[in-house]
């Protein structure tokens, strides 16, 4: 049990390698994969291909459509006979007829009346929506006997009623009143009624036997040569050996081993997407949320091809594939998000047709959505970034139409829909990104700009309770700021970094020099004790960041932003009385900087606090003083695990030094 608790990250990120994989292949299709693929209307690109055996051509949809709508236009329609109506009209008619006055001439009327109704039902009357063509045959079915009669040998509701009023007006209709003729006209319902179960079972069973080949190609027969047009009668026996090479194959005892093989294909790539976070970008390996978050789009890239593939193959081109680089882009960097989104295409080309082209189109719209969206939360970015991806698709397309047609004949307008349709999807990635914040606790920019804002509940607390602190904050973003805009780094993050890096202080501000005024209370404390109070204000201020829901990567600089420098001052004070004294009383508990942002706002914060000391400034003065402080920290070795260069270091000094100057308005001094 305690080995479990020692290896679990371990443990964990190994079962959602695992378990990523096994979700992957369960997605691909349940079948062995035919090695040639089959492009219809494009030229033939592998050598000359000749049958490996026996197969049967199997006809085509088209083919096999015509002759079923041809074997059910010979299926006729079957009515059948209904007695019980007969027998209840004729009811009602009698019991109707025994309320109304009797008299001879009205008696009479009656009779004829019935007479004639008996003779229309023996004909048969069908309801007026079901004569479609007067010359149709149908199949009259009456118990068990089946007649073929025209339906137009039949009455229809209407004629019926027409026929009745013609014999009424021969025997005398003023006897009868309007209320008297209205319902029993009303009394005549159909009595040949349609039966679609019926009708359809019949034509069911005469499509039920239509043969599904047409031929057979015998082994060794050539199916198509090296460059000839995919179509026709070719395409047939292509698509033939197609699905009896898939269908052997997969019926054969060798089914686990086709399993077996697509696990291997499918658990490459995915290892190696965790090897490049292992070997380049550790933060994010050694996370766990972060990479479940990035196995989970993954996974869900992988779904919606699946779905959409399977609705019809064209829809997979309205797949929003680019919206994980987009996603990857915004959480992390460029160089994640295109490794990501290689990764997720290879396994994607298992599902779609023409996987080169497939993945043509998305690795350069992805190249392209991770180079120009650097601030997602500015919409006319995204919008033009969406934009150059729509456009990318369309002119991608075309030249994939040029090079196979050699025209644009064959141009799909469907196709350029689905791409415009995907462009529309990508706009989604917005809300998502505010989802995937909450349920993995990610920051993205967006989410930076908020709390870039100095009115927040924390630095307004900072600035009612600590202002000097809060003015010291403020002067190390601005700086720290520019000097990640020279050297590339994330400006935001590192902006906002530096307003929250000394939120610790807010807990007991009147230890910390720049909310002093005079009196300073380490004047009558030991050196141990003062020590502690400075080192607590970091881990106060993880305490605090935490009750305030900050994001980890914020938090990231409040925990760095001293390494494991020690508080030199008390040091030194309590050297003079013990030169023994156990350094470890004076040291920042850490970690170091562990990338560039955060090493720049530790040599901001220096310099910046420092700098308040410094009497009689001048510009060399701030030079050399900017070049100790690094040098010291260098020395401490605090930007060992940091992925920033001696150069960007030198940039970052250059920038402060520049900042410091114009500060206390001076200028480098000349020589005469």
């Amino acid at each position: 049990m305690l080995l479990f608790y020692r290896f679990q990250a371990a443990i964990y990120r190994a079962f959602l390698c695992l378990f990523t994989t096994a979700v992957v292949v369960y997605i691909l299709p349940r079948g062995a994969s035919f090695q040639y693929e089959i492009q219809e209307g494009k030229p033939w690109q592998y050598e000359t291909l000749l049958a490996p055996y026996d197969f049967p051509i199997q006809k085509s949809k088209n083919e096999l459509n015509s002759e079923r709508e041809a074997l059910e236009a010979n299926i006729p329609r079957y009515f059948m006979y209904q007695d019980e109506t007969v027998r209840k009209t004729l009811d009602a008619f009698d019991q109707y007829s025994a309320t109304l006055p009797t008299s001879p001439e009205f008696n009479t009327i009656l009779i004829n009346w019935r007479t004639v109704l008996e003779a229309i039902y023996a004909k048969g009357i069908v309801a007026d929506d079901q004569i479609i063509v007067d010359n149709e045959s149908v199949a009259l079915v009456h118990d068990t006997r089946q007649t073929t009669v025209l339906i137009s040998d039949l009455f229809s509701q209407k004629e019926a009623k027409e026929d009745l009023i013609k014999q009424l007006d021969l025997f005398g209709s003023d006897v009868l009143s309007e209320v008297t003729l209205q319902y029993l006209l009303s009394l005549v319902e159909p009595n040949i009624l349609y039966n679609d179960a019926l009708t359809r079972q019949f034509k069911a069973e005469s499509v039920a036997g239509v043969v599904t080949v047409r031929g057979l190609v015998t082994k060794g027969t050539r199916i198509i040569a090296k460059g000839e047009v995919v179509e026709g009668e070719k395409l047939q026996k292509l698509k033939s050996l197609q699905q009896e090479f898939e269908s052997q194959t997969w019926t054969q005892t060798n089914t686990s081993w086709i399993i077996f093989g697509y696990s291997l294909l499918v658990f490459i790539p995915v290892v190696l997407l965790f090897v490049f976070l292992w070997r380049t970008r550790k933060m994010v390996f050694e996370n766990n949320k972060r990479l479940t978050f990035l196995c989970v789009n993954v996974l869900l890239i992988v779904l919606l091809t699946k779905v959409a593939v399977d609705a019809d193959p064209q829809f997979v081109y309205a797949v929003p594939i680019c919206m994980l680089p987009l996603l990857m882009r915004t959480f992390f960097d460029t160089r994640i998000a295109l490794f990501t989104l290689m990764t997720t295409l290879f396994l994607i080309a298992f599902l779609v047709p023409n996987s080169y082209e497939f993945i043509y189109l998305h690795i350069m719209a992805g190249i392209l959505a991770s180079l120009t969206v650097n601030d997602l939360y500015r919409r006319a970015k995204l919008f033009i970034s969406v934009g150059l991806i729509v456009g990318l698709y369309a002119v991608s397309y075309i030249a994939f139409t040029l090079i196979h047609d050699g025209n644009l004949l064959q141009l799909s307008y469907d196709i350029l829909l689905l791409f415009v349709v995907n462009g529309l999807a990508i706009l989604f990635v917005q809300p998502l990104i505010y989802v995937f914040e909450k349920v993995f606790g990610l920051v993205s920019d967006a989410s930076l700009l908020e709390l870039s804002d100095t009115n927040s509940k924390l630095l307004r607390e900072l600035a009612d309770k600590a202002p000097g602190t809060f003015q010291h904050s403020l002067q190390v973003a601005n700086i720290a700021e520019a000097a990640a805009n020279a050297i590339g780094a994330n400006t935001l993050l590192t902006r906002v970094g530096a307003l929250y890096h000394d939120i610790g202080k807010i807990k007991n501000p009147v230890f910390f020099s720049e909310n002093q005024a005079t009196y300073s209370p380490h004047d009558d404390l030991e050196p141990e004790v003062s020590s502690k109070i400075i080192i607590d204000h970091v881990l106060n201020g993880i305490t605090n960041a935490r009750k305030s829901k900050l994001p980890d990567r914020v938090i990231d600089f409040i925990r760095t932003h001293h390494g494991t420098t020690t508080v030199l001052y008390f040091l030194q004070q309590a050297k003079q009385n013990n030169p023994d004294i156990d350094v470890a009383q004076f040291q920042y508990p850490g970690p170091k900087p562990f990338s560039k942002e955060t090493a720049i706002v530790m040599i901001s914060d220096g310099v910046e606090a420092a700098s308040k000391s410094l009497k009689e400034p001048t510009a060399e003065k701030i030079i050399a003083f900017v070049d100790k402080i690094v040098q010291r920290l260098m020395d401490e070795k605090q930007f060992l695990e940091a992925n920033i260069t001696l150069r960007e270091i030198e940039t970052v000094k250059s920038v402060l030094s520049e900042k410091l100057i114009s500060s206390y308005h001076l200028r480098v001094s000349y020589p005469e």
